[in-house]
């Protein structure tokens, strides 16, 4: 049979297969998310995401040093804080959880790069994401109380901020508070397109930052919608985003590379979140998948849909899988 076309060439051996890769991932690309709590000589496991811990700052740098060693270049920190009020006003605090572990984190390990998560829901009491009026989240008056939390976090020693509240306008608001400080280099990493999903209940566990009343429907994007999340990225970008987020990443691939295609001048983010490293970890722990193959194969997937920038728990995993030839 004549057959001038025959993909199955390139496809002969590891060699071959490797020279025409179209997707390829380095650790370079990979970002670590970690929870800090206040205290000292804490490190606690966290049932819903099994090998996750929550770190004091003390801790931390444990957990630093092994990912500095595995060549994972940067982290996003999460707060828990002791004291919670209806305001959140743990979250600027100079001597708040985040702020006392980018000091410590960037004496001992200054070659990693700290990325701070700001939002208000792991610090107030009703677990929303800004100041309410009544039971609504009030858009305009929570802007300054990021903008200022965004200032502590880089004061503190934050090389990015990344603001995950939803709420319309707080990029302009933030980037305007840090360049009147002095910081107009100081990078935004926008969670631009963030859905109201059913895969962050392992993290608002972790975090103890689940409502105490309704959902996040109104300020965090319907699932359904595919271009709603294209006018916010657009957005976020005219008001000075630096880098575009997607959150989640594994069941959001069709909007990771909308969002990549639209707009190449700026890095695209995605945030692989609790629930989809919940459930590659469950599956496994029954055999029912063989973990290493189905966490590389779902972070080459992502990247492959246009993600420049990975956020996974399986960073640390992910860096030595490439490191042994596993994925790459």
């Amino acid at each position: 049979m004549e057959m001038l076309q025959r993909p199955r060439r390139l496809r002969g051996n590891g060699v071959i297969r490797n020279m025409v890769r179209e997707t390829r991932i380095s650790k370079n690309s990979l970002m670590y998310p970690v929870f800090v709590r206040e205290g000292s000589g804490i490190e606690e496991e966290i049932p819903t995401l099994p090998g996750q811990f929550r770190y004091s700052p003390d801790k931390l740098l444990y957990k630093l040093e092994t990912l500095s060693k595995a060549g994972v270049p940067s982290v996003m920190l999460f707060g828990i804080p002791d004291h919670k009020d209806e305001w959140g006003t743990s979250a600027w605090v100079e001597d708040g959880v985040v702020q006392k572990a980018l000091r410590q984190a960037k004496e001992a390990f200054p070659n990693l790069y700290y990325v701070t998560d700001v939002c208000m829901c792991e610090y107030t009491s009703h677990g929303h994401c800004g100041i309410l009026c009544g039971h609504d989240v009030d858009n305009d008056k929570t802007l300054p109380r990021l903008a200022q939390i965004a200032l502590s976090h880089v004061q503190a020693g934050a090389d990015m901020v990344a603001p995950s509240d939803m709420m319309d306008g707080r990029i302009l608001a933030i980037r305007r508070e840090l360049d009147k400080n002095g910081y107009e280099n100081t990078p935004i990493m926008s969670y631009a397109v963030k859905y109201a999903s059913s895969f962050y209940g392992p993290f608002r566990e972790a975090a103890g930052s689940a409502p105490s009343f309704g959902d996040r429907k109104s300020y965090q994007m319907d699932f359904h919608n595919r271009m709603e999340g294209v006018k916010e990225a657009e957005l976020d970008l005219q008001e000075g985003a630096d880098i575009l987020m997607v959150k989640p990443a594994m069941a959001y691939l069709d909007v990771v590379k909308e969002i990549a295609d639209r707009f190449p001048m700026v890095p695209t983010a995605a945030y692989s979140v609790s629930g989809e490293y919940a459930m590659i970890k469950a599956a496994a722990q029954k055999g029912w998948i063989d973990e290493t193959q189905v966490a590389c194969e779902t972070a080459v997937n992502i990247f492959r849909a246009g993600a420049d920038i990975l956020i996974t728990y399986y960073a640390q995993e992910l860096a030595g899988w490439i490191a042994e030839g596993r994925i790459g």
